[in-house]
């Protein structure tokens, strides 16, 4: 049985694809010197099991020491049918520096171990023909790398888990035609009820035409056609009726079916792709960032997408719909994708689920440890988040984007590496998309002052003193971070981290993680934030406690709960690593229910002038 076998590609498919999942030959290269030693040319001496790193239970091999270098091996018959096409070879995910050949030639290189690449394996196999396919993953223990939460030392600790290394989502192969559609951008226009299509096509030849087709359950709705060699992007607009139109939202999320078709001057059919859109706008009133011109309380909470035997990569689709499920059960309406790009197949199900997320990138890895200027972030941070952007694009559940993550360092008169880059990546989303908003770093250090979204951590486990902190928003002068919010002490340079508040939609977007579990050990490695509950009545109180503080600030868009559940050491999930329940879920949800204050009051009034709520 083929490991991970669903579609990976759910936004734009085609018929016909091979899944090139399961077992390969690998190797582990500890000094990268596999080049010298000929492992380009030979057969490797172990096995993995593909998609699963080999770090994990899943792949079989389970080698969680450091790993310079590992390479894969496997020779695939290329399918006869597929003549007349070209076959594209498709990595959803290689961490980190990714290096393949086919029969020998190299078609590929690329850095970033969250987005995918591809290799055009036209000019080295043909259809019916064995493709022998060779990968090394560089994967350098030191220097600045957009890591996530991957543990630079061997063990894990506090927040850093088991690293990931190699091939951790599908490898695929496809056949298109010579001129052949690209992955389109689709932004839904709530104002004028349609879908701007931008449909790129590899290869335009005149003559060409991309026609797309609108439809929902109950048939087609809108089409439209044209030229592609006219403009360097080929745009549509596909309107939608009144009386079809249905909102996107975590109510009802409908999604309606987009066909884009690539067609020749004869109206011969070239190249076609099927794809989904979900109509719905986001905007910015005040202090509320509205979802179809509603104030919608976002109860967000934090999911790491770690598991305990695949790390990195679900064991299962089914492991994926599971945890939006348990989310949403527990009474939150989303998640903060936190420091790892999901995978393709989980924002599906949160399109089709209505779950709201807000993108963000792995970015952890670029702390020196210096006093001054700790954080280098390279120009490949700002190129990989780029690729997130495009690859994620039309998905309607996204309400927000997170480049940067708790990027610590005070501000001073000189501009850094960190400036240059935070800003950096904030313009290249502004650029990318205009249809959401960017928050430039998710706590602690704000850089930017025109970013859309301002937010803190406050990881307060006292309710009253909770409140407190977060009533300076009512005045604008919310809670920003400092030094003293460090779980671990950095001893910084004195000095401001943030620009000044300048008046945005504000959310708490860390708070909580309240450390628990009945089932630890004596002397068992576990922490959560601040102290333990004595019991569990005291857990749940602290918890509606915490929640209330924001639903009832009316000067709050949302919040987000440190975490779905409990990971490795770190256990201050509302679930246990293995989803199994860990509280009364119902009690839970309730304690979320209320109507928040936000989503009472449109426009809500200025009380810049009067005292704290």
């Amino acid at each position: 049985m083929i490991p991970r076998a669903e579609y990976p590609r759910p936004q734009f498919v085609r018929p016909d694809w091979l899944c090139l999942n399961g077992n390969w030959q690998f190797e582990v290269d500890r000094a990268d010197s596999g080049l010298e030693r000929g492992l380009t040319e030979r057969e490797l001496t172990g096995e993995i099991v593909v998609p699963f790193c080999p770090e994990s239970e899943l792949s079989g091999v389970e080698d969680v020491d450091f790993m310079e270098a590992v390479w894969y091996r496997r020779t695939v018959l290329v399918p006869a049918d597929w003549r007349g096409r070209k076959v594209l070879l498709h990595f959803q995910a290689v961490d980190h520096d990714a290096t393949v050949w086919v029969n020998g030639h190299e078609v590929a290189r690329h850095r970033g171990g969250w987005t995918p690449f591809t290799a055009d394996l036209s000019d080295v196999v043909a259809p019916g023909k064995d493709a022998t396919i060779v990968v090394r993953a560089r994967d350098p223990r030191t220097g600045p790398q957009a890591r996530g939460k991957q543990s630079e030392r061997y063990e894990n600790y506090t927040a850093y888990y088991t690293r990931t290394t190699g091939i951790w989502q599908t490898v695929w192969l496809e056949p298109v035609p010579e001129s052949h559609l690209l992955r389109p951008r689709i932004t839904p226009e709530l104002a004028t009820s349609s879908f701007t299509v931008e449909a790129r096509v590899s290869g335009p030849k005149r003559g060409l035409v991309v026609r797309a087709r609108l439809s929902d359950s109950s048939g087609e709705l809108a089409s439209a056609t044209a030229r592609v060699d006219l403009d360097f992007t080929t745009r549509v607009e596909l309107p939608v009726p009144a009386g079809r139109r249905r909102l996107w939202c975590p109510e009802d999320p409908a999604l309606y079916d987009i066909t884009i078709e690539l067609v020749d001057g004869d109206g011969r059919l070239i190249d076609s792709a099927q794809s989904y859109a979900g109509l719905r706008g986001i905007a910015i009133d005040d202090k509320a960032v509205l979802l179809n011109g509603r104030p919608v309380f976002q109860r967000l909470v934090l999911d790491q997408g770690y598991y305990p035997d695949g790390l990195m990569t679900a064991p299962s689709e089914k492991a994926l719909v599971k945890d939006i499920e348990l989310a949403m059960s527990a009474g939150f309406n989303g998640a903060r994708l936190h420091q790892k790009v999901f995978e393709e197949r989980f924002l599906y199900h949160c399109d089709r689920l209505g779950y709201l997320v807000w993108g963000e990138f792995g970015d952890w890895g670029a702390y020196t440890g210096a006093a001054v200027d700790c954080q280098q972030p390279t120009a490949s941070f700002t190129t990989q988040w780029l690729e997130v952007l495009e690859r994620d694009h039309s998905h309607p559940s996204i309400v927000g984007w997170c480049p940067l993550n708790e990027t610590l360092q005070t501000m001073h008169d000189r501009i850094t590496v960190l400036d240059d880059v935070t800003r950096g990546m904030f313009l290249a989303t502004k650029a990318a998309d205009r249809s959401r908003p960017v928050i430039d770093a998710s706590g602690y250090s704000h850089r930017m002052l025109e970013t859309d979204v301002y937010d803190s951590h406050n990881y307060e486990q006292d309710p009253a003193k909770f409140a407190e902190a977060m009533a300076g928003i009512g005045m604008n002068r919310p809670f920003v971070n400092g030094e003293s919010d460090l779980p671990l002490p950095r001893h910084l340079p004195d000095g401001p981290w943030s620009v000044p508040y300048g008046g945005q939609p504000y959310f708490c977007s860390e708070f909580g993680g309240i450390w628990w579990n009945s089932d630890s050990e004596p002397g068992e490695d576990s922490w959560g934030y601040g102290e333990a509950p004595r019991s569990l009545e005291e857990f749940y109180r602290r918890f509606e406690g915490l929640v209330s503080v924001l639903l009832d600030n009316m000067y709050m868009f949302g919040y987000c709960y440190t975490q779905l559940t409990d990971v490795f050491q770190e256990q201050n999930g509302l679930f246990r690593f293995d989803r199994s329940a860990k509280f009364d879920v119902a009690r839970i949800r309730a304690a979320q229910s209320a109507v928040a204050a936000i989503e009472k009051v449109s426009p809500i009034p200025d009380r810049s002038d009067q005292t704290a709520l």
